[in-house]
């Protein structure tokens, strides 16, 4: 049973194609932004940046949702930005039956597609604050890659084929 945390900076597709992996993995998804304590939300939409304390409560919560998961036998899938090494420590650590899925693409593509958005508390400003924060993901991580430059039905196949492939 997969567990996957989709990661990447903010405008990367996570969402979307987080949503499309569930369908495709017939498991529950959840928003992982939708944890994030009301102070946090007020403080990106201002459009400064969270500071790590900042973070820890939100990202304990979503490692709570996963250990749920895990305690089920449940598959899912979350969305977290998880930028800092440090960060996805916390999400999956000593977790084996965790995956992390990464979704890689340039700053100019990923401007474009926050200019795009509406409705989202994310500010195109703090895209270069979410670049100058990324620590990509290591090998030992053992990451599942995935280019946002192609269609989001595209990527979320992709990490699918990649997972059963892990599991063979």
């Amino acid at each position: 049973m997969p567990i996957v945390v989709v990661m990447g900076v903010s405008g990367s597709g996570k969402t979307t194609v987080a949503k499309l992996l569930a369908d495709a993995l017939g498991c529950p998804f959840l928003e992982g932004d939708s944890l994030h304590p009301a102070a946090n939300v007020a403080k990106m939409s201002s459009g400064t940046p969270l500071t790590d304390a900042d973070r820890l409560p939100w990202l304990g919560r979503i490692a709570e949702e996963i250990d749920a998961w895990r305690s089920r036998g449940q598959s899912g899938v979350v969305t977290c930005s998880a930028l800092k090494r440090a960060y996805r420590d916390i999400l999956i650590g000593a977790r084996a039956d965790v995956t992390l899925a990464y979704l890689k693409g340039s700053r100019d593509l990923i401007q474009q597609r926050m200019a795009a958005r509406h409705e989202h508390f994310m500010p195109v400003a703090l895209l270069d604050s979410q670049f100058a924060t990324l620590e990509e993901p290591t090998a030992n991580e053992r990451p599942i890659v995935a280019d946002v430059g192609g269609a989001p039905s595209e990527i979320a196949a992709e990490i699918v084929r990649q997972l059963r492939e892990r599991r063979l």
